[in-house]
């Protein structure tokens, strides 16, 4: 996958793609609906099939959110793209000048202009140019007379009528359910993080944990989970069960939200480098024990919990986008 950060003077390569617009935050099934669509339309076509997104999110540069919201910040959603089959990705910086760049100028300039799609496909909501005043009708409009056609994709939805959203999702993970985020995704919901050392506590007690910064991603409902956690080996993703606990710890009179995921069956050396983790269910909220030793005999318990829950939900292909398994 060739990723642009500047569609000017593009190569001639990354010209007459078929390209799929959006922040595509969180990956979930809408938008692999919307992706999709776009690849099968490149293929029919012989083309190049691509993306275009933008970074940072809109939300984080208007400022509208005061706390982390992304569901897939930029190194996660990338390697979930280019799982997808992406042949070319265009970033397009969001600051002050996109921000402010009008709908028509931005189909004419930045679309038309530099990128010079084939065909663009979009979801039904999407919204484009200052004050959100472009949306799919414009675009189709405009799109015959600058020479690239348009298709609108209609909302997906599940079983049971429920409209797959990103703030249905980020909702779905506040509220300590993973696996209804999991079911809206297509997919386990992960974070991605280097590891750094704590207090090593947890290899005091027994339980030694990989201490990881959730960054740019939303803070799902503080308490334990049972993990599934993903260590680079050569060139694939070794998984590992395991158990994560995600709060400030205030029996240690701990006030920094982390991420503490301890791995089963596993005593390698992951300091400074990254781990996947996957959110599978969620065993209790967080709780303050009275002293070391209740801690150690919950952390016991929890342990117990999420090898029991683990083990009779086999691994499968479908619980990561990328399939590394």
């Amino acid at each position: 996958m060739r990723i642009y950060r500047h569609v000017d003077a593009l190569p001639d390569s990354a010209r007459g793609t078929v390209v799929a617009i959006g922040n595509f935050d969180g990956l979930h099934r809408g938008h692999q609906k919307v992706i999709a669509t776009a690849r099968d339309i490149a293929r029919s076509q012989a083309r190049q099939f691509g993306v275009i997104t933008f970074e940072p999110h809109p939300r984080a540069f208007f400022g509208s959110v005061d706390v982390p919201f992304r569901l897939t910040p930029f190194r996660i959603k990338v390697r979930e793209l280019q799982a997808l089959g992406i042949e070319q990705l265009f970033v397009l910086r969001f600051n002050a000048a996109l921000a402010g760049c009008a709908a028509e100028d931005f189909l004419s300039g930045v679309l038309h202009g530099g990128i010079a799609p084939a065909h663009v496909v979009v979801g039904f909501n999407f919204k484009f140019g200052a004050g959100r005043d472009g949306d799919p009708d414009l675009l189709a409009a405009r799109g015959k007379e600058l020479g690239f056609d348009v298709t609108c994709v209609e909302p997906a939805h599940n079983e049971v009528g429920e409209v797959y959203s990103a703030s249905m999702i980020r909702e779905y993970l506040t509220n300590g359910q993973p696996q209804r985020a999991a079911a809206l995704l297509g997919h386990l919901w992960e974070v991605e993080g280097r590891v750094s050392t704590g207090q090593q506590l947890g290899r005091a007690i027994g339980f030694p944990t990989a201490n990881v910064d959730l960054g740019e991603a939303i803070p799902p409902a503080r308490g334990v989970y049972s993990i599934r956690g993903g260590v680079r080996d050569g060139d694939t993703i070794r998984w590992y069960d395991g158990v994560a606990n995600i709060g400030v710890r205030p029996t240690v009179d701990g006030e920094t939200l982390v991420l503490e995921a301890h791995l089963f069956d596993f005593d390698g050396d992951i300091y400074g480098r990254y781990l996947r983790v996957a959110f599978v269910d969620f065993l209790r909220p967080e709780q303050k024990f009275d002293g070391i030793d209740a801690l150690k005999a919950q952390i016991a318990a929890d342990s117990r919990q999420a090898r029991e829950l683990l083990e009779a939900r086999a691994l499968g292909a479908g619980d990561f986008i990328d399939g590394d398994m």
